[in-house]
């Protein structure tokens, strides 16, 4: 019998090359190697802890929907749907807060990021975020979580939730393992002392990006003063971005890009690489468009998605709600 594995992305805005190389690359790795039963979720609540606009929404889930299906994921393989349609999801997470200690949350080092970001809309939502996180992963008895170093202290505290449940109201949860890839951390083109973010545009490469962008913003990439093309991550930063980019995309080692371009200029690798990102993402820009061409089909997909997840964790919250005295 194969492990479950659960993982999800907020839909926020457009897809950049970070959120790609960070996870969607490797959610369709780990849907191919068919190794495991794969719940990939579009985090539409957690989405709301940032400030949006309503109306734009349903947009950006039927987007990343479309990324999601366009990067790869397959409803056939994987149990494909939308976390706010899954009332078990909120339930849970409310049955999870009754027993994690304040202490715990206030710890969380993206929490106190974020407050920093988000300065104007530091909401209980953001505080509350890990609960709902690990109400995401155990509802559906996740033996492997897929995570970058940025999310271990949330799996973590997961982990640390599912011991104190189990051993306060009996067995109902499986303790999640971190599945730890190998993922690069992209930076900002023009800040590489900061991730790759939506919030600023001209530093970030999105999927949907047209040629024309692709090659004006890898070109003005911020780089160094110096000729040689090598891997130096204190002293040549901005260029070490780009090589982190281009052995990604490749599949090639850095060292092999390195001996590639000896003795060749900026101009050149920064021409290759504008090359090789737009090669590499042509196929999935013309599947995302033919994709959201048909939003009924899309929406069936995801509401065929959003049942199968619905079964599962309607049975889980049954369970739980039994093991906490609350079914007469």
């Amino acid at each position: 019998m194969r492990p479950n594995l659960v993982s999800g992305i907020q839909p926020s805005g457009k897809l950049h090359l970070g959120n790609y190389l960070g996870a969607l690359k490797n959610f369709v790795k780990l849907q191919n190697s068919e190794q495991y039963n794969c719940y990939f979720f579009i985090a539409d609540l957690h989405s709301l802890t940032e400030d949006f606009n309503p109306t734009l929404k349903t947009n950006q889930i039927l987007d990343l929907l479309s990324s999601y299906l366009a990067a790869g994921l397959n409803p056939k393989k994987s149990v494909i749907f939308i976390q706010s349609q899954i009332p078990a999801h909120t339930q849970l997470a409310w049955f999870l807060n009754t027993i994690t200690p304040f202490g715990e949350l206030s710890r969380m080092t993206q929490f106190r990021d974020k407050s920093q970001s988000q300065s104007e809309n530091i909401n209980v939502g953001l505080f509350a975020y890990p609960v709902l996180m690990a109400a995401d992963i155990i509802l559906y008895d996740a033996n492997f979580v897929p995570v970058g170093e940025d999310q271990t202290q949330h799996l973590e505290l997961t982990r640390t939730l599912v011991r104190k449940f189990n051993n306060k109201f009996g067995e109902q949860f499986i303790e999640p393992q971190p599945l730890l890839a190998k993922t690069p951390r992209i930076m900002s083109l023009q800040d590489p002392n900061k991730k790759m973010s939506k919030s600023q545009p001209e530093g970030c490469l999105f999927l949907d990006d047209s040629t024309e962008e692709i090659e004006s913003k890898i070109m003005s990439a911020v780089t160094d003063s110096e000729k040689e093309i090598r891997y130096d991550i204190q002293n040549k930063a901005g260029l070490s971005n780009l090589l982190e980019i281009y052995a990604s995309l490749s599949d090639r080692e850095i060292t092999y890009i390195e001996n590639e371009f000896k003795n060749k200029n900026y101009a050149k690798f920064k021409k290759s690489l504008a090359k090789l990102i737009t090669k590499y993402f042509a196929p999935f820009r013309r599947k995302k468009i033919r994709i959201l061409s048909n939003p009924e089909k899309l929406i069936k997909i995801a509401q065929r998605g959003n049942k199968a997840a619905n079964k599962i964790a309607a049975q889980k919250i049954t369970k739980v709600e039994k093991g906490l005295g609350l079914v007469l």
